[in-house]
This record gives structure tokens, sequence and C-alpha cells, in this order.
């Protein structure tokens, strides 16, 4: 309880950086409607647009969040949380001051060019700053605190979205992640592997203490080489079976995850008319169950259900979600499959927490950008699939009536990561290894 008492700073920055990024996606969806194709419950162009910009973050994503791990080992997290939560503060300010057709493309290409460094970063830095300061044994618990404290800021989020205007929505959510940004760096201490101290800036040489005088370029090489390989990440996907496994349950449910994100709102839209507050309203719900079972239960399951078990129980739950979204035949439906959320928030802390407990302290932020960088190739590929999908089955040329088609599709994704997570054996943690090791020497 005292580890977890000393990151009650990082919890409180995480909250409002979630509660800032996540309050907008009721809004967004009509914002992209009235901008793209005014006085329209189904709009192709808005479906190809999501889609596509979620396809172009997911391929920068892919290269910055091995990179943003990799310096976060060398650097420290909160030298390098400040980039995200500082960029992420652009696009909402854009909308907070006009939502005209202009100012949406505006907000658009900003957004797609601001996310491939902030999305899923901020989350992957502060699981590598809950390693750094948790023991092993308690990793799984306290990565499933800190997933509760993202959902109770989409909680809260969501409820603030409903009672304002899709302006005010806007406005108070850059407010929030401008004081996002000034609280971590005012209050949140710095943290490397092993509590080592920081030497030396980002952007300095290797060589010397004094920056260089010949350009940028030679100050940013040094951060450059930091990017690891193909080789390097195959490596380290190499290393243990236990973390190659996590890496393929975690693609398979990114693909569903990404299908889902690219889908339901317009499907929802189009198959039941949803209204901004009907679906902020569906996602309290889910948030409430969600936030409920990762701060109340699953600190209590941890102690009880091994974590592989755990991982393989909160799959099945999406499985059983998009199979009961696909065939939803009433506007009640939906509300009802928030009732698999309290099983489908175990996978994302099980399965950092596995992947967390297969690498060297010195190596965390390495492990969770690699898994960040596998979601995000993930989350290229699915709205190239779900996409085009979603809008053929939702459009007049549909080849058979089936409007969730896709989230059908979007279920087999998740039988695949589920079926591997079967397969998955727990593995002793690497620090295991590395004892045995000394004492066998």
């Amino acid at each position: 309880m005292e580890k977890l008492a000393e990151l009650s700073h990082l919890f409180v920055t995480v909250f409002l950086s979630s509660f800032a990024s996540l309050m907008v996606i009721p809004a967004i969806t009509d914002v992209t409607m009235s901008a793209v194709c005014p006085g329209k419950d189904e709009c192709s162009l808005a479906i190809y647009l999501s889609g596509f910009q979620q396809a172009i973050i997911g391929l920068g994503t892919v290269v910055m969040m091995p990179l943003i791990g990799n310096l976060s080992d060398q650097y420290g997290r909160k030298a390098l949380l400040t980039l995200p939560m500082t960029l992420s503060i652009i696009p909402l300010v854009i909308l907070a001051y006009s939502r005209t057709t202009t100012f949406f493309y505006a907000y658009y290409l900003l957004r797609t060019l601001t996310a491939m460094i902030c999305e899923g970063s901020i989350n992957c830095l502060a699981l590598a700053y809950v390693a750094d300061n948790v023991l092993e044994r308690q990793r799984t618990s306290a990565f499933g605190i800190l997933s509760g404290i993202a959902t109770a800021a989409f909680v809260c989020g969501t409820l603030a979205a409903r009672f304002l205007s899709t302006a005010s929505t806007f406005q108070v959510a850059a407010l929030v992640s401008m004081l996002a940004a000034v609280y971590m760096r005012i209050f949140l201490r710095e943290s490397l592997p092993n509590g080592e101290n920081l030497t030396r800036p980002i952007l300095k040489s290797g060589q010397d203490g004094h920056c260089q005088d010949d350009g940028d370029l030679s100050g940013l090489a040094p951060v450059l080489k930091k990017i690891p390989s193909i080789q390097e990440i195959t490596g380290l996907l190499k290393s243990s079976v236990t973390f190659s496994q996590a890496a393929v349950v975690a693609f398979f449910n990114s693909i569903a995850e990404g299908g889902m994100q690219a889908s339901i709102m317009y499907y929802l839209k189009a198959r039941f008319h949803f209204s901004k507050n009907q679906y902020a309203d569906l996602m309290l719900l889910l948030g409430i169950a969600g936030m409920a079972s990762q701060l109340v239960f699953m600190p209590l399951l941890t102690q009880l259900v091994a974590e592989e078990k755990l991982l393989a129980i909160g799959l099945l739950g999406g499985i059983a979600d998009a199979l009961l979204f696909s065939v939803a035949w009433s506007n009640w439906v939906p509300y009802a499959t928030t009732m698999f959320a309290v099983f489908m928030v175990f996978v994302p802390p099980c399965l950092r927490s596995i992947a967390s407990k297969q690498v060297g302290p010195t190596e965390q932020g390495k492990a969770q950008g690699c898994i960040s960088g596998i979601i995000s190739f993930a989350k290229i590929i699915s709205p190239l699939i779900y996409s085009p999908l979603t809008a053929l089955f939702l459009s007049e040329d549909a080849p058979f009536h089936f409007p969730g088609f896709s989230i059908l599709c979007i279920g087999f994704a998740t039988m695949i990561a589920f079926f591997q997570s079967v397969l998955m054996r727990g593995a002793p943690p690497i620090s295991s290894h590395k004892i045995s090791n000394s004492l066998l020497a």
C-alpha cells in the first residue's frame, strides 16, 4: 500500500490526461458528421476518414512507442511524458475555438500528426513508471488500479460531456489537458530503472557535457540511435515464449479493439439513430462497469486467480460482447452488453503484467513500448479491414442484410486471442531466472 501511495501523483496525472482526451469521444462523431456530411445519419466518407486517421496514427506509433519506451529507460519517465502531454493540447484547442468545416480539417490534420506521438505513449510510460516502483508480485493489481484510474477518468469525462454543450466539452477538455501537463511537471518525481539518477539531458552528445554547435542534427543523432531495430525487437520477442505469446494476444485483441473503435459509433448511429447523449450514456455504463471491476474486484481476484486465467476470462467477455452486439435487434441491447465490460477490463492489465515480468528492471520501457508498438501495428490493419466492411454492410449495396456483420468479424479476432491465451502458461519472472542462475554459479 505504501508503494501505491507513492504513485498518487502519477494517478492524478493519468486521471487528468485521460479525462481530457476521453471526454470528447461522445462529441467527436457529431462534429465529424456535421463537418463532412451535414444533416445525414449515415456517411461513408466520415467512416473512411476515421479509419484512415486511425491507420496513419497507428503507423506512426509503431515507430514512436518503442522509441519513447527505450528513451524513457535512458532519460526517465517524467522527461518523456512531457512531450505527449504537451502535444495533446493542440488539437483540443482548435475545436474549442471553432468546429466549422475548415477548423475540423485543421483539427483532423494536427490530431493525426500529434497522435503519432501521443496515442498510447502516456499509458506506456505510466506502466513503465509503475513497474519501476512496484514489486513483481504486486504489478497485476497495480496495473489494474492504473487502468481503473483511467476508466474512472473516462466515466467522469463522459458524464461531463453528457451535460455540456459540444463547444463547452472541447473547451473544458483543453483546459484540463493543460492542467494535467502543469501538474505533472510540478508534482511528479522522476523515475529511472533501479532508482538511477538522470545524468544528462536528451539532446546532448554522449561524448561530452556540452551541447553541439553544428546544428540540430548532431544533437538529434543520439536520440535517433535509440530507435530499436527490427533485430532488437525480434530478439526481445524470442527472449521469452511467454512474452511472444503475450505479443500475439495483444495483436489480435487490438485488431478487435481497433475494429470496434472504427465501427461502433457509426453502426449505432445508422442502426438505431443514436444521438451524442445516448452514446454518452452507453459509454458511461461501460465505464462504471469497468471501473468497479478494476478498482474493486480485480485486486481481490489477482490474489486467488492466475493472471493468465484472468486474461482468458476477459477475452471470453470480449467474444460474448461482439456476438451479442452484432445481432442487436433493439436499441436497449447495446446497453445490455455493458455487463461484459466487467470481464473485458481484465485484459490490458493482465497482459501488461505478464509482459513486464519477462524482462529486467532496465528494460521495462522497451518491453512496454514493444507491446504498445504491436498494438499500434494492429490498429493500422484493423480500420483497413473494418471501416470498408462497416460502410458496406450499412449501405444499400450490402451483399446480404446483416448490419452487424463487421461487429461479428471483430469477435473472430478476439477468439484467436483467446485461443492463444489458453496456450499461455505462467512463466517465472525474469528476476527468478537470474536468482536461479546465480545460485547455480
